[in-house]
C-alpha cells in the first residue's frame, strides 16, 4: 500500500470515529416526561431541564459570544434573566427551536437608557439544518447569535418536554 493512500485510510477512519462518537446516543429523559422549569448555567455551558424540583436531564451548550449579558441587537451574546418558551418552532433554519421571550420589559428599558434596540430571536436550538452530522463537535467553541444550541437528537427531547410557557432562566 502506498503512504498516501494509508494515509487517506488514516485520516477516514479518524474521521468516522469522530462521527460516531459526536453522535453517540447519550441517556434519554422517558418519553413521557415533562419539564417545568429551564435552567441555563452559561459559565458551565449547561442547560437543566427540571420537573417538579428534580433534575431531569443537563445539557451541554454551546452559546453567542462575547461573555456578559445582551446588551443590544448585533451584539451576539446570550441574554441572563428570567424569560419564558414562547412558542415550538418546527420550520427553523435550525433543525428545531424553542423561542425564548427575550427581551422582558427590563430588558428593553436598559437598552432604551443606552439608545439601543435590545434584539431579539433567542431560541433555544439544534444545529444548522444539514449540519446535523457535526453532533457534540459544535460544542468545541461559542458559535450563535446569542441563542442556545444543543445537538439534534438534544432538541428532539427538549421539543417533547417542555410545553409553551415553561420558565426559563438564563443565569451568567
Amino acid at each position: 500500500m502506498r503512504a498516501r493512500t494509508k494515509i487517506v485510510a488514516a485520516c477516514a477512519i479518524t474521521l468516522c470515529a469522530f462521527c460516531t462518537w459526536a453522535n453517540w446516543p447519550t441517556r434519554s429523559i422517558s418519553p413521557g416526561a415533562t419539564a417545568d422549569k429551564i435552567i441555563v448555567l452559561k459559565s458551565q455551558r449547561q442547560l437543566n431541564l427540571y420537573s417538579k424540583g428534580h433534575l431531569l436531564k443537563t445539557y451541554n451548550v454551546s452559546l453567542g459570544r462575547p461573555i456578559g449579558p445582551k446588551q443590544q441587537e448585533g451584539d451576539n451574546r446570550t441574554p441572563e434573566g428570567l424569560y419564558t418558551i414562547e412558542l415550538h418552532k418546527a420550520d427553523s433554519s435550525f433543525h428545531k427551536a424553542l423561542k425564548v421571550s427575550y427581551p422582558s420589559t427590563a430588558d428593553c428599558q436598559a437598552a432604551s437608557k443606552r439608545g439601543v434596540k435590545p434584539g431579539g430571536d433567542i431560541m433555544i436550538h439544534g444545529l444548522r439544518n444539514g449540519l446535523g452530522l457535526i453532533g457534540r463537535l459544535h460544542r468545541l467553541h461559542d458559535w450563535t447569535a446569542g441563542c442556545i444550541a444543543v445537538t439534534n437528537p438534544e432538541i428532539e427531547e427538549i421539543y417533547r418536554a417542555v410545553p409553551d410557557g415553561t420558565p426559563v432562566e438564563i443565569r451568567p
